[in-house]
């Protein structure tokens, strides 16, 4: 598979919920996609419990596969990688690999985060080990892959690139790690990734490149239904993931979008304001 002339948008985390609803969102606007995850089947097991009190293996719904064959339905070019966030190795080959075998990348959607035990546990029961993967996955590796396409961007005088923020980086949680709040590893992570954007938009500010940080809010996906009603996160009426593909691509694509750029987007308020996703009408939660 050779060069192709773009555009290109590459997705971590994009075998479930918000991940893979982008990836398709950009496909039907015209992109060839490049995703990426730990799930590559359906039926995978592995952990994905939010505390350290219990273990959950289940397989949740979602893979590479499937992400890859929707992309494929929209008549776009998919290029299929697994890769683990918190191997910073594997994230560097898939990054090489988009790199090499389609020669660009125009949107980098820094979407995936590390699921496993500390999401949910309060800071006395959470070994620092567990909040040193949290930094790994949802900071570091990032800012690794950051640093491999953000130089073909500057060259090519153009690009967009999203962090996928959390109002848990920017508040205080409402209640403590697992009676409706969040954990410390999830916590500080989020707060620091939640400053690229802005430090990339000063530093870059006339280069033609995009800097977005896009708070998601409450979004009904896979693993929300399965896991997180038990510690105060129900999803019953959250916003659908497809809203978020919506207001990506609008942020890739809108000249409107252009005065947006290092401010804490609040994704489901700028699509009631804009129209983006008419299908949902609900209120937004931060």
């Amino acid at each position: 598979m050779g060069a192709i002339e773009g555009p290109v948008a590459f997705v971590t985390g994009a075998s479930r919920g918000i991940g893979k609803a982008v990836a398709i969102a950009f496909a039907e606007a015209g992109y060839d996609v490049a995703i990426t995850a730990r799930s590559q089947v359906e039926g995978e097991e592995r952990e994905h419990s939010s505390t350290v009190r219990e273990t959950n293996t289940r397989p949740l719904p979602g893979s590479l596969s499937a992400t890859a064959e929707a992309i494929r339905a929209t008549g776009r070019s998919v290029l299929a990688v697994p890769s683990d966030l918190m191997d910073l190795a594997s994230v560097g080959a898939v990054t090489a690999i988009v790199l090499e075998r389609w020669g660009r990348v125009d949107v980098l959607v820094n979407n995936g985060r590390y699921v496993g035990p500390g999401h949910m546990d309060l800071f006395l029961d959470t070994p620092v080990e567990l909040i040193e993967r949290h930094l790994t996955a949802n900071v570091i590796s990032p800012l690794h892959i950051l640093q491999m396409v953000l130089p073909g961007m500057l060259e090519r005088g153009s690009g967009t690139v999203i962090t996928m923020s959390s109002g848990a980086g920017t508040s205080d949680p409402p209640a403590a790690a697992g009676a409706g709040g969040w954990g410390m590893g999830y916590s500080v992570s989020k707060g620091a990734l939640h400053r690229v954007a802005g430090v990339l938009a000063v530093e870059h500010a006339d280069s033609g490149i995009r800097f977005f940080n896009v708070n998601p809010g409450g979004v009904a996906t896979e693993r929300i239904k399965a896991d997180m009603a038990g510690f105060g996160f129900s999803g019953a009426d959250w916003a659908p993931p497809a809203l978020i593909g919506a207001v990506l691509t609008w942020l890739a694509i809108s000249d409107d979008a252009l005065s947006l750029g290092g401010i804490d987007i609040q994704a489901q308020e700028l699509s009631l304001a804009r129209g983006l996703y008419p299908e949902w009408t609900g209120n937004a939660h931060a």
